[in-house]
């Protein structure tokens, strides 16, 4: 093969089957990945924004003082002046398309409340959570499209307190002008410029500057995404893991190979830890699909290029079986991050299909306008997570209460099968606040 990493999966031993199914997510928990973020974590607890900044020397090899952390009104309103009117127009395309699928999300989940038996109303109460940090990365490449993706969320929920955290470009003190821009189009202000796991570690903890948030979400490095999950034990949630970029693209011998080739490389370009595959029955299509990656891969620049190898080699490639439906299966056990169905008929393959974080139905539908413009989450679970969790959207920065509310001859029907519990499991108190209004 010239490109592409040919696995049969029927000939692949335990091992190696583990391996591919793990990704990268084995980095993410590494024992000393974790014991160096956990001592970021105390650096910042103890001196607070001279820690971010040092951490911020240290790792991004750039200075920015203490008491400049918080990137000024002036910087952002420069930013979005100096964007070019085609970024600037396609940063509003891509929100108002977020904002209406996330709109269409929550109309489609509003509060609500029914009586289940007579005098006996149950129901939800849906409500924005107080505060949240979003992390949007930089160093592989400028990602104002990642803050559209998880800002317009949080501003449709009705987030009252966002926060953005970016490293500074490399080299410089600077946050990408693109995401600055976005900012101000969702009309977010609090933007940290910061080394990544130390500024999640500030808005984890709070420091002289950096107000603490309730949740801490966004994609980013194996140490962003190690320093997230430490969050939780300092009383701050987040939603999934976000590592390395990887993608699924599920073809039979229907496809189109020159598109084909062209969709598996959107996220293999991301780096050298993301993974590319290719799921398939046809040996056909792997070949022509080998030949046209070959082609097409030599006209990326580098560090794409290299970038792109990798993820069809190392973690990801071709993948045979001797059946769609093998094909398929495999598909929903491995649950990635972004799948596409490239198949005669999507939509029976996609009523076949268990687990994605996002499913693209047929080659007019690529991961490239799916990652910008159509408006479906594009921060997703990796690592397999889409078994056990979905992308941000705005019900991501959304609390639900349960309500309920009996009449005295509602509470008198559950009575007896109340009591019985109660009394069975040892709770008199609970036994006693039935009896004392008189039932049972």
């Amino acid at each position: 093969m010239n490109v592409l990493t040919l696995r049969r999966w029927r000939d692949l031993d335990a091992a190696e089957r583990a391996r591919i199914m793990a990704r990268a997510t084995a980095g993410i928990f590494d024992p000393k990945l974790m014991a160096s973020i956990s001592e970021i974590y105390a650096d910042v607890a103890a001196r607070g924004d001279q820690a971010v900044a040092d951490a911020t020397a240290r790792f991004d090899k750039v200075a920015v003082a203490p008491d400049d952390l918080l990137v000024s009104q002036a910087a952002i309103d420069e930013a979005h002046a100096s964007v070019g009117p085609a970024l600037l127009d396609a940063i509003r395309v891509g929100i108002a398309q977020v904002r209406a699928f996330n709109e269409a999300q929550l109309a489609a989940s509003p509060d609500w409340r029914r009586e289940t038996r007579p005098g006996v109303v149950v129901g939800e109460r849906h409500h924005a959570i107080p505060s949240v940090g979003l992390f949007v990365p930089c160093g592989k490449g400028s990602f104002p499209s990642v803050l559209v993706m998880i800002g317009t969320p949080a501003v449709v929920a009705g987030v009252p307190d966002i926060t953005v955290v970016v490293p500074p470009l490399p080299g410089t003190d600077r946050v990408d002008p693109g995401v600055l821009a976005t900012a101000k189009e969702l009309g977010i202000t609090r933007i940290v410029r910061a080394n990544g796991p130390a500024g999640v570690a500030a808005v984890v903890l709070g420091t002289q500057t950096i107000g603490r948030v309730s949740k801490i979400v966004g994609p980013g490095s194996p140490a962003v995404t190690a320093a997230q999950i430490l969050a939780q034990l300092h009383g701050v949630g987040t939603n999934m893991l976000c590592g390395p970029s990887e993608s699924l693209v599920l073809a039979d011998d229907s496809a189109d190979v020159v598109r084909l080739t062209a969709d598996l490389l959107n996220e293999a370009e991301h780096g050298a830890d993301s993974a590319a595959l290719l799921v398939t029955d046809s040996m056909a299509v792997v070949e022509a699909v080998d030949a046209e990656m070959a082609r097409q891969v030599a006209s990326l620049p580098e560090p794409r290029a290299s970038y792109a190898r990798s993820a069809l080699s190392n973690l990801g490639g071709a993948f045979l079986f001797d059946t769609m439906d093998e094909a398929t299966a495999f598909a929903g056990d491995y649950a990635p991050e972004h799948m596409q169905i490239a198949t005669r008929d999507p939509e029976a393959t996609l009523a076949k299909l268990t687990y994605a974080g996002e499913v693209l139905l047929g080659q007019d539908s690529p991961v490239s306008a799916a990652n910008f413009t159509i408006g479906v989450p594009a921060t997703l679970p990796t690592g397999g997570f889409a078994r056990i969790n979905g992308g941000v959207t705005s019900r991501t920065f959304m609390t639900t209460a349960s309500i309920a509310r009996l009449t005295e001859d509602g509470l008198r029907s559950l009575a007896p099968a109340t009591l019985a519990l109660a009394d069975h499991e040892g709770f008199p108190a609970h036994a006693n606040a039935l009896r004392i209004r008189g039932m049972g």
